[in-house]
C-alpha cells in the first residue's frame, strides 16, 4: 500500500491505520464520535493526501474540461473552485471531482490552467479516461504524488489558521482559493472548500513541507483543541450532510439527474460527454431518486439494505447509512421510487430480516 506524507506521524499518535483506495490511512485516533464532534464544535485536520491531482494546462485547456465536465467551467474566473461531476457516454457518472480556475503563473501567455481533484478509488480510472478524451490542444500532468492535502475544518478554522498567514481567511468566499505564504511555506493553495458541511479549508502543499506544516497547523489551533481526525468521521460528518460518496451513492451506472446532481449538470452549456443520455434522463423524470431518510430508533441502516413502504411494497435501497453523532440519531441516503420520494413518507427498512420504521426526509440532515 501507498503511505502518504504523514504516514509516521499518524502512527506516533495511535491511530487505527486501514487499507483505504491503495493506502493506508488513519480511520480514527480518539474515536469517531469525538472526532466528528469536535469537527462541528472547533476545529479537526484530515490528513487526505490519498486525492488525485491533474493540472490541465495549454490553448485549449478549458475546452477540455467543458468536454469532459458535467458544469460550466467557463464561468470560472481566476480563484474559483466548481463542483462537477465526469460523465460517461451513458450518462453515468465516471467520478465526481473539483476543478480549480488556476492563475497565469501556472501557464504561458495565451494558456489557461486548471486543476482537477479526483477521488482516490477513481484515479486512475479517471487519469485514462481524460487521456483518451484529450483531442485539444493541452496537457496532462498528474502531480497526486507530489501533493500533500490536509482539510482543515471547523466552525473555528479560521481563528485557528489565521496567525499562519497574510491571507484574509475569513474574507474568502465559499468555493475559492488563494496562493501565497502559509506557515513560512511558499507557494501554499488555501482553499475555502471541504466534505464536512463545517466551514474550513483545504491546504495543498509538497510533500516535503507537509510534515512543517502539520506542526505549524497543531501548534496555532492548540488553543481551540484542535483534534486530528481520521476517515471514519469524514463520513459520517459528510452523511450529515447528504454529500454522495463515490462507489455507494454513485457510480458509473448512476445519473446525475437521479443523483440529485441536477445542478451541477449545465445541458445549456454546449456539447458534453454523455449531454444527450443526461437529457434524455431529465426529460423523462428519473424513475428513482437519491433521498435521505431517519430512523426512528438508532438502529443504523447500512448500504445495500431494502426499504419498503408501510404496507409493505419494495420501494428503493439504502446506498449510505449509519449513526449521526450530531443528531443522535440513525441517518442513511437511499434511492427510493420517484412516486415515493416525498418529505416525511413513513418507510420501513428492513434489517436482518426484519423491518424497522423510519421516515423520508430532504438532505441536509443537520443544519448547524
Amino acid at each position: 500500500m501507498k503511505k502518504t506524507a504523514l504516514h509516521h506521524i499518524h502512527e506516533q499518535l495511535g491511530a487505527k491505520m486501514v487499507p483505504f483506495a491503495g493506502y493506508d490511512m488513519p480511520v480514527s485516533y480518539a474515536g469517531i464520535k469525538a472526532e466528528h464532534l469536535a469537527v462541528r464544535s472547533s476545529v479537526g485536520v484530515f490528513d487526505v493526501s490519498h486525492m488525485g491531482e491533474f493540472i490541465v494546462r495549454g490553448k485549449e485547456a478549458l475546452d477540455l474540461v467543458q468536454w469532459v465536465s458535467s458544469n460550466d467551467a467557463s464561468r470560472l474566473e481566476i480563484g474559483d473552485v466548481q463542483y462537477s461531476c465526469l460523465p460517461n457516454e451513458e450518462g453515468g457518472i465516471i467520478d465526481d471531482f473539483l476543478v480549480y480556475r488556476l492563475g497565469e503563473d501556472q501557464c504561458s501567455a495565451g494558456e489557461q490552467a486548471f486543476m482537477l481533484v479526483v477521488n482516490a478509488s477513481n484515479m486512475k480510472k479517471d487519469w485514462d479516461w481524460l487521456q483518451s478524451q484529450n483531442r485539444f490542444d493541452c496537457e496532462l500532468i498528474d502531480i497526486s504524488d507530489k501533493t500533500t492535502l490536509l482539510a482543515v475544518q471547523g466552525p473555528k478554522a479560521t481563528e485557528a489558521l489565521q496567525s499562519l498567514t497574510e491571507m484574509a481567511l475569513g474574507e474568502m468566499k465559499y468555493y475559492s482559493f488563494q496562493k501565497g505564504k502559509f506557515a513560512g511555506l511558499d507557494n501554499v493553495l488555501v482553499s475555502a472548500t471541504g466534505y464536512t458541511g463545517a466551514g474550513g479549508f483545504e491546504i495543498y502543499i509538497r510533500n516535503e513541507d507537509a510534515e512543517a506544516l502539520w506542526t505549524a497547523i497543531f501548534e496555532a489551533g492548540a488553543p481551540y483543541a484542535i483534534q486530528p481526525v481520521g476517515l471514519g468521521a469524514r463520513d459520517s460528518l459528510r452523511l450529515e450532510m447528504g454529500y454522495c460518496l463515490y462507489g455507494n451513492d454513485i457510480d458509473d451506472t448512476t445519473s446525475p439527474i437521479a443523483a440529485g446532481l441536477g445542478w451541477i449538470t449545465k445541458l445549456q452549456k454546449g456539447d458534453f460527454v454523455g449531454k444527450d443520455k443526461i437529457a434524455a434522463v431529465k426529460e423523462n423524470k428519473p424513475t428513482e431518486k437519491l433521498y435521505g431518510l431517519v430512523m426512528e430508533g438508532k438502529r443504523p441502516a447500512r448500504q445495500g439494505y431494502l426499504v419498503y413502504s408501510a404496507a409493505g411494497e419494495e420501494i428503493g435501497r439504502i446506498t449510505s447509512g449509519g449513526p449521526s453523532p450530531s443528531l443522535e440519531q440513525s441517518i442513511a441516503l437511499a434511492y427510493i421510487q420517484s412516486n415515493w420520494a416525498k418529505k416525511d413518507t413513513e418507510v420501513l427498512v428492513e434489517i436482518r430480516g426484519k423491518r424497522f420504521a423510519a421516515k423520508l426526509q430532504r438532505p441536509p440532515f443537520w443544519k448547524g
